[in-house]
């Protein structure tokens, strides 16, 4: 693995000060520079030149798991610590995330919906159990807003809208989109926390015009809606961090291509 290294910036450094920096002798290293490549050699080739052109592909966005899944899907299986150490080697590292906080829930609070949900989150069939939530997202000196509808059956993102203002439209413009997207029955299950865009009346107005059944997380309880905060959490750490986003059109275009062309389909 050293003598891969070394050859691979050879014309770079010196190979003098490539061997001392690595603790190996030069006799040995073009000893191992000469002799034909073995098996393990190329499949290990291959392998890291595919980790490369993964790690690539999806925008630094995948750490050693995924890329391991995907190496899968492509005939080359390994384990996820053999990637690891390949992208240790190569020095890149995927995104990685930030914590984020949870302010407790006003004591008072009107249009409460039971928790019909229960954090069952998984369905055996589509359109039978949705989540939906709000991020903000902090853009060029100002908040922008982001509302998501998750099909809890395919983790696929029915709906979602972007917008200046955090209010019951926000929401529910989302919802009418997944609405539109899907051919729904009632009884669909929608979930929510407890913000007020969610309890608001023309809300839960809209959410019963199809027969679905409004649910909320108990107060204070992110867990109950943990699905969605997941996802939220991979699209700040895998899109909103990354980019230097200077308009709300750059960020709309953003969460267009992680939504529709990246998270749903790939």
């Amino acid at each position: 693995m050293k003598y891969a290294v070394i050859a691979e910036y050879l014309g770079h450094y010196s190979v003098v000060l490539m061997c001392r920096a690595m603790n190996v002798s030069r006799s040995g290293f073009y000893k191992w520079l000469k002799r034909p490549p073995c098996a393990a050699q190329l499949r290990r080739e291959q392998v890291e030149s595919k980790v490369v052109e993964l790690f690539a592909e999806f925008k630094a966005r995948y750490g050693a798991p995924r890329l391991a899944d995907e190496l899968a899907d492509a005939g080359l299986p390994c384990s996820k610590n053999f990637v690891a150490n390949i992208m240790r080697l190569r020095g890149i590292r995927a995104r990685n995330g930030k914590g984020f906080h949870y302010r407790p829930a006003s004591p008072t609070m009107i249009n409460v919906e039971e928790n019909r949900l229960r954090r069952r989150f998984r369905a055996e069939g589509p359109n039978q159990k949705w989540v939906t939530d709000i991020t903000y997202i902090w853009v060029n000196g100002r908040w922008l807003y982001l509302a998501t509808v998750m099909d809890l059956y395919s983790r696929a993102i029915v709906g979602w809208k972007l917008d200046t203002s955090m209010t019951e439209r926000l929401a529910m413009d989302a919802l009418a989109m997944a609405y539109a997207n899907r051919d729904i029955q009632p009884g669909l299950i929608i979930h929510s926390d407890r913000g007020v865009q969610f309890r608001s009346v023309k809300y839960l107005d809209l959410v019963r015009s199809r027969g679905c059944l409004p649910s909320m997380s108990r107060q204070g309880n992110c867990w109950d809606n943990a699905v969605m905060e997941s996802f939220y959490s991979r699209l700040k750490v895998e899109l909103i961090y990354a980019e230097q986003y200077a308009s709300i059109e750059a960020v709309r275009s953003g969460i267009f291509e992680y939504i529709e062309i990246f998270y749903n389909r790939k």
